[in-house]
């Protein structure tokens, strides 16, 4: 069984309720069918009946709820919840009213916040702080965490790397440049989603064009001291760095490189040094090893909500409310 199929699975297990903002785009509405086809959540759609409808022709999604902002009775409640969340920002009913009933990702994120969904799916049509920015403002950062970040499952087919061809790669689309404490941070975020989603040990990797001091500059210094923090806050895992990626999922080039890590050449978990490597990483292997990428799924928040990549297809959709689903069974 693949690893999306094993998601799958588990989300049967304990159905939650995720909420898909983004009614206008017909992938996402082709993504609710097969998803309720396949038994995978709950779902709420948000948006006017009419407009719901319409867009779905063809389609089979009887099954969710549609939930129009301008009627749905909670509105009011959502409405006066921003205002007290928000009051030091300036927040005022007119305001908080005009922004979610103009912003279905934000009157999403608040029907999480209430307690009516589990969590969120979003992205399809829209960039990613449209979507990570009311979650940050709303939701916040879960407890005993010190900062947001994302992270991309990813799925290489015929690869004997990793765990079996599966790795979790973060930041790949939040953090710009994190420092030393962030990156540390964020691995020890990323072995916690590696555990919780593929149910194997986490080998944290701490990527850098360097290997154990095979290079000097400012850069490599960072990385040099995150994976000393992180190995300070995490000692029950297994992390190292600085690697650079061959010696890090290679077994030959680990031995090679760093011959004592217990990590190098074992690495399923590739924590990127900044966003443009992130980025660019994920997307060369998704595109040139056709590698099923599930994400940019967050971590870090107090509730799961989850982005999806503009250029995703109706499977993708598929494959991260899965996922979400899975995340908010062990919230």
């Amino acid at each position: 069984m693949g690893f999306i199929d094993t998601i799958k699975e588990k989300a049967r297990q304990d159905k939650r309720t995720i909420v898909l903002p983004e009614s206008e785009d017909r992938r996402t509405l082709e993504a609710a069918a097969q998803i309720l086809a396949e038994d995978l959540a709950n779902l709420i759609i948000i948006g006017s009946e009419e407009a719901v409808k319409k867009g779905s022709e063809g389609l089979d999604i009887s099954k969710a709820t549609i939930v129009d902002p301008t009627t749905y009775e909670k509105t009011q409640a959502y409405i006066d919840k921003v205002v007290e969340l928000r009051a030091k920002k300036g927040m005022t009913p007119e305001k908080a009213k005009e922004t979610i009933l103009n912003d279905y990702t934000y009157y999403g994120v608040m029907m999480v916040k209430m307690g009516d969904a589990d969590g969120l799916v979003s992205g399809a049509c829209h960039s990613t702080a449209n979507t990570l920015r009311p979650c940050l403002q709303i939701l916040k950062t879960k407890p005993n965490t010190k900062l947001v970040s994302t992270f991309f499952v990813m799925d290489v087919p015929n690869c004997e790397y990793g765990e079996n061809g599966i790795f979790v790669f973060s930041d790949c689309g939040l953090n710009q440049n994190p420092n030393a404490e962030e990156l540390a941070a964020i691995a020890g975020s990323s072995a916690e989603s590696f555990d919780m989603l593929v149910g194997k040990e986490p080998k944290v990797a701490m990527l850098s064009h360097s290997s154990m001091g095979s290079a000097k500059h400012a850069d490599v210094d960072k990385v040099v001291e995150a994976t000393r923090i992180a190995k300070e806050a995490y000692p029950e895992l297994a992390l190292d760095g600085e690697l650079q990626l061959d010696a890090a999922i290679v077994p030959s080039v680990g031995s090679s490189k760093a011959p004592d890590s217990k990590v190098a050449g074992k690495a399923n978990v590739l924590v990127f040094p900044d966003l443009d490597a992130g980025n660019i990483g994920y997307k060369l292997v998704q595109r040139l090893a056709k590698a099923e990428a599930y994400g940019p799924m967050t971590q870090g928040i107090a509730a799961p909500v989850n982005d999806l990549s503009r250029g995703c297809s109706t499977e993708d959709i598929v494959g991260v409310v899965a996922i979400t689903a899975v995340q908010a069974q062990n919230q």
